[in-house]
């Protein structure tokens, strides 16, 4: 399942990447928060509207998933008011006070927050290695965001940015606990809130509404570099945690940069290639990550999409042993065990 999410976490980072130079060009005819407005619409609208189909995301995302309820409702809340509301209105407000080449090296700490935060607060488990690896794929993203020294003249702008970034690295760590549920509507919820809240911010400041091919354009941006990014990252949120997720994340500057290069006929530059050897290196490293002790499973009842394996063995679910994921209420007994894993929501004991 590891690399499977893997898998996620890296396609979701390329889906994103994908959308920064698409965005750059309709920037050209739309207002910034207009933009990410539409960008968020497209993806609360796309996902609701693929959450209708019966298989949604191939195989990846399949119709059976337990739906939010119960207190997944308070961390959904937090989760959306801080990365769907908190983040953009102090992004818009930091970039409107800070130089360009500040603002892009200070947009690297969401992965450095989201790492801290995981690790510090939520307790998910590192190594130097997993650490070494973080600390080059945030030294790869500072490589390529670089675009000349940058100016603190102002400290209001870029502490603004910074706490934009730990806006949604709260988020990514919130969103980690409803990870279980359905990652369409989590995705839904926040894409619908944080484009409401986007497109007013724009229309209150005066800015007007595009066309409606340009509308579109951006919605299906939005939907693919948003909704579906989001929905994979939720996945990968599911078997990695906040930490491995957020650092395979961090290289979807690389990504955008590589298809600006072919896509857009960007200069191949020696700053991008040294951003890529470090991110190489960092991805690497999370990779080859081998993580195993014996531990205990608390006993625990709860809802989510899974299949018969050594942790799940509960009752006689005879139809599901074709090893197809299915949702229903079941209860984890008492388990101790030693195997490789990772900090998914199934291991989140001391270490």
């Amino acid at each position: 399942m590891k690399t499977k999410a893997i898998s996620y976490a890296l396609l979701s980072a390329a889906l994103f990447g994908v959308s920064t130079p698409a965005a750059k060009l309709l920037l050209a005819d739309i207002d910034q928060r207009i933009l990410a407005g539409l960008l968020y619409c497209g993806a609360g609208v796309g996902v609701a509207l693929l959450r209708r189909l019966p298989l949604r995301l191939g195989l990846a995302i399949r119709a059976e998933e337990a739906t939010l309820g119960g207190s997944d409702w308070a961390w959904m809340g937090a989760a959306t008011l801080a990365g769907g509301v908190a983040g953009p209105l102090l992004l818009m407000f930091g970039l409107a006070h800070a130089e360009a080449a500040t603002a892009s090296l200070l947009l690297t700490l969401e992965g450095v927050f989201t790492a801290a935060i995981a690790w510090f607060v939520f307790r998910e488990p590192f190594d130097r290695g997993i650490a070494l690896g973080m600390a080059l794929i945030v030294a790869g993203s500072l490589c390529l965001a670089w675009s000349g020294a940058p100016s603190l003249s102002g400290a209001l702008g870029p502490l603004a940015i910074a706490a934009a970034c730990l806006a949604w690295a709260v988020d990514n760590n919130l969103t980690r606990r409803v990870s279980l549920s359905d990652p369409l509507q989590i995705v839904q919820i926040k894409g619908m809130v944080a484009g409401a809240v986007n497109l007013g911010i724009g229309l209150f400041a005066g800015a007007h509404l595009p066309s409606v091919s340009l509308i579109g354009a951006a919605s299906v941006v939005g939907f693919l570099g948003y909704g579906l990014s989001l929905a994979l990252f939720v996945l990968a949120l599911r078997h990695l945690g906040a930490a491995r997720t957020g650092a395979y994340f961090s290289t979807a500057p690389f990504l955008g940069a590589a298809v600006s290069v072919v896509a857009l006929r960007e200069p191949l530059t020696l700053q991008l290639v040294a951003g890529a050897g470090l991110m190489g290196a960092g991805v690497w490293l999370h990779l080859t990550e081998s993580h195993e002790h014996e531990h205990s499973h608390e006993a625990v009842e709860h809802s989510h999409s899974h299949v018969h394996d050594e942790h799940h063995r509960h009752g006689d679910h005879s139809d599901h042993e074709n090893g197809q994921p299915h949702t229903h209420w079941h209860a984890h007994e008492p388990l101790l065990h030693a195997h490789p894993h990772t900090p998914d929501t199934h291991h989140r004991h001391d270490h």
